[in-house]
């Protein structure tokens, strides 16, 4: 951000036209605007072109914001819904890509590993993917802000505009789900997955 200024002024700046300002602000957003997009998407070109869609979004609605939650929040939403809006549009295309998990916060197996180790793990991963992909929607978003990103329950609710009990209770049924999921999967996963 500019030497001196916060990140209010910076919002009051973009929403008047300021280019510096949005960008900015961006730098300060991007990488987790992409995390939550590739965990909702599933591979690096949806995830890229839902921030540049999101991006977009922000630029055209930054001049209503109006601080009613946090500036991060209310990016997040935006992220959030783009995904959403590609997702309902390629719903039956699941794709689900290692590398772009490894990319964004799965670390590598560890160098004392033997392959036997690694390969389990590598596989584990890509099964987890796989199952948080074929979550509902509405589950799967809850999952990746509150289990991948970190999140706040009053974050999620205002992220995805919903009362902080559904979130709760999207969370649940989607942990739930995806704990059905890997015990189909006992070789990997053992008797108590998640």
């Amino acid at each position: 951000m500019q030497a001196g200024m916060d990140e209010h002024e910076l919002i009051i700046k973009a929403g008047r036209g300021d280019a510096y300002a949005f960008e900015q602000l961006m730098s300060a957003h991007e990488s987790k605007m992409y995390a939550v997009a590739l965990r909702m998407c599933g591979n690096r070109e949806d995830a890229q072109d839902c921030l540049q869609e999101a991006m977009i979004r922000v630029y055209r609605a930054i001049s209503g914001f109006k601080g009613q939650s946090s500036f991060s929040t209310w990016v997040y939403r935006i992220t959030m819904n783009s995904c959403l809006d590609e997702l309902r549009r390629r719903k039956n295309r699941t794709a689900t890509s290692l590398d772009a998990m490894l990319e964004n916060g799965f670390a590598p197996s560890d160098d004392g590993d033997t392959p036997e180790q690694s390969s389990l793990r590598s596989e584990q991963r890509r099964v987890l993917e796989r199952a948080i992909a074929d979550l509902p929607d509405d589950m799967k978003a809850a999952i990746v802000l509150r289990d991948i990103q970190g999140c706040s329950y009053d974050e999620i609710a205002q992220a995805l505009n919903a009362n902080v009990g559904t979130i709760k209770s999207r969370i649940s049924r989607g942990r739930e789900k995806l704990r059905s999921m890997l015990m189909e999967q006992p070789e990997l996963f053992g008797r108590h997955p998640v």
